[in-house]
């Protein structure tokens, strides 16, 4: 079929036209930034029917940058997302005496802010194309015409170069010269490039300044409590990682779960934010390592008192002594020794007793409890010389904490957080691909059967992703090694008592059964735990567990 117009400059203009548009729409939506560079380059060719071209961007120090470089003739694509570096350094804008660097086309264009226009560069003689010439010896190429436009941003100012290379006729194949409607097609083409690099970047600007920013208060909060720096920095991998576990399943009840690119950045600002309420939590409350910890640990006035009360029988046994020698009496010196012996061991043991209460535990037995009331009933001599009893009310309270080293009050502080963190995060004015952010980081401390808080919600009425932050929450938890009121868990132990928490409907069963599936707790542990932590795992000995091969 023969073409419609014989004459190449005429062929078909209201199509081009129409690309055009379509072009700087398909410019507008496009959301990477490299994918951008290589569409407005490929899309510049298509219209001009080029046979290759480059696309440069300015850099700081005023060079011009290769980002994309193709030549379909050769089977040549570089740079972007080829994979193919582009071997040639930047061009350098001035010379060493700061002079323009005029003699090379891509940078007289940007200096100039003007398009170029070259029918044959072998002709030219106002352009250094010494380089080419070399190119096409070592190619069997033969680089002929030169489309070199300026692309500005909405101040004028040059932010990169796009050079086409070597139009060809539709019709025939043959090189020819780029046309003064090609030259207007790609100019406008570069305005609305221009402006789709702008926005993008400025997009980039403000995403970065976000993630700078949460990452902040994130390390801010870490660094407020010196027990628990880097858990608003593990959380987030230890989400991510199990979120992407679920949606790689194609079996199971999460074979349906899915998530795109927007869906794991929102996932992660979740994560980063997940407790920004921390902010608003006393340290003495965070910080809490023991349980009778204030300012200073009072289970050093309690070591004293066992002093006191140590010193007091001695003091009395030698009394006791004085006074037999006196009357004249008999002093089983012996009996009484052993005696005094009993009673100093005693003390010790109790005061031993009392040291590992003061250590908070996972559970503290009744007979426990009881045996701390029952020292508190001694009584001792103060340094005002007032009998008291050994114990005060708000020490035996303490002491008698039965899991971590905080009261219920003190319990209660720390739980706020969770509500400020959703007042905080709710009233931000999240974009669109970042609405869930407060759903996702709120409920962390939510149980499935409706138990949890701060809003009580029960599994149907939570996101998948916030199903998988508790768990990450909780796990890095138990795991941590940086907790002052218990040790590092190794993985084994977290993972039995996580498998009882599923049975015991606090978290996810699903998700909880993909965690260990997938082996995204040995990717954790083998990136942030110590090499003892990270022990044998039998799964069938984990409680709860079911394989996703069944």
């Amino acid at each position: 079929m023969k073409p419609r117009y014989t004459d190449r400059n005429v062929i078909e203009p209201l199509e081009r036209l129409k690309a055009l548009n379509q072009i700087g729409v398909a410019l507008s939506a496009e959301k990477d930034g490299t994918r951008l560079l290589e569409r407005i380059l490929e899309e510049a060719k298509r219209i001009t029917f080029a046979d290759g071209g480059t696309l440069y961007t300015r850099a700081e120090g005023n060079q011009l940058q290769f980002e994309i470089m193709f030549t379909d003739s050769l089977g040549i694509r570089k740079g972007g997302t080829s994979g193919e570096p582009i071997p040639f350094p930047p061009l350098s804008m001035y010379t060493e005496q700061g002079e323009p660097n005029l003699k090379m086309v891509a940078v007289c264009a940007a200096l100039r802010g003007q398009t170029i226009n070259i029918p044959d560069a072998y002709s030219n003689t106002e352009f250094e194309f010494s380089g080419t010439r070399k190119f096409d010896q070592q190619t069997g190429y033969r680089s002929q015409s030169f489309l070199t436009v300026p692309m500005k941003d909405n101040e004028d100012e040059v932010i990169g170069v796009l050079q086409l290379l070597n139009a060809r006729n539709p019709c025939t194949g043959e090189i020819t010269v780029f046309s003064a409607f090609d030259q207007e097609l790609v100019e406008s083409l570069a305005s609305q490039a221009a402006v789709a690099l702008v926005n993008q970047r400025l997009l980039e600007e403000q995403r970065t300044l976000f993630e700078a920013f949460i990452e902040l208060i994130a390390n801010a909060i870490d660094d407020k409590s010196p027990y628990t720096g880097g858990h608003c920095r593990r959380v987030p991998e230890l989400t991510s990682m199990l979120a992407e576990a679920a949606a790689a399943v194609e079996t199971g009840p999460l074979k349906a779960f899915t998530m795109s690119d927007e869906d794991r950045y929102e996932l992660k600002v979740a994560g980063w934010l997940h407790d920004c309420g921390k902010i608003t939590t006393p340290e003495y409350v965070v910080d809490k390592a023991t349980k009778l910890e204030t300012i200073f640990d009072r289970i050093h006035l309690i070591d004293t008192r066992f002093e006191v009360l140590k010193r007091d029988l001695i003091l009395a046994q030698q009394q006791r002594q004085i006074t037999a020698l006196k009357q004249g009496e008999f002093f089983d010196e012996a009996a009484e020794q052993k005696i005094l012996t009993e009673q100093l061991a005693r003390l010790d043991e109790d005061r031993e007793f009392l040291r590992r209460c003061n250590i908070g535990s996972e559970f503290m037995a009744d007979k426990d409890k009881a045996r701390v009331e029952q020292i508190a009933t001694q009584r001792w001599v103060n340094p005002q010389g007032i009998e008291e009893p050994f114990l005060s009310e708000n020490e035996l309270y303490n002491l008698n904490i039965t899991r971590g080293t905080l009261t219920p009050e003190e319990r209660q502080v720390i739980n706020y957080h969770i509500v400020a963190t959703i007042n905080m995060l709710e009233a931000l004015p999240y974009p669109r691909y970042l609405r869930n952010v407060p759903e996702y980081a709120g409920g962390h401390h939510e149980r499935m059967d409706g138990k949890g808080y701060p809003k009580g919600l029960t599994r149907e009425q939570m996101s998948v992703q916030a199903r998988v932050m508790g768990i990450a929450d909780i796990f890095e938890a138990l795991t941590a090694a940086d907790r002052p009121y218990k040790k590092a868990m190794t993985l084994s132990e977290a993972l039995t008592i996580l498998g009882r928490m599923k049975l015991d409907h606090h978290i996810d069963p699903d998700l909880f059964d993909v965690f260990i599936h997938e082996k995204v707790y040995l990717k954790y542990a083998e990136k942030f735990l110590r090499p003892e932590q990270i022990d044998h795992v039998d799964v069938t000995q984990i409680p709860g567990y079911c394989s996703l091969s069944r």
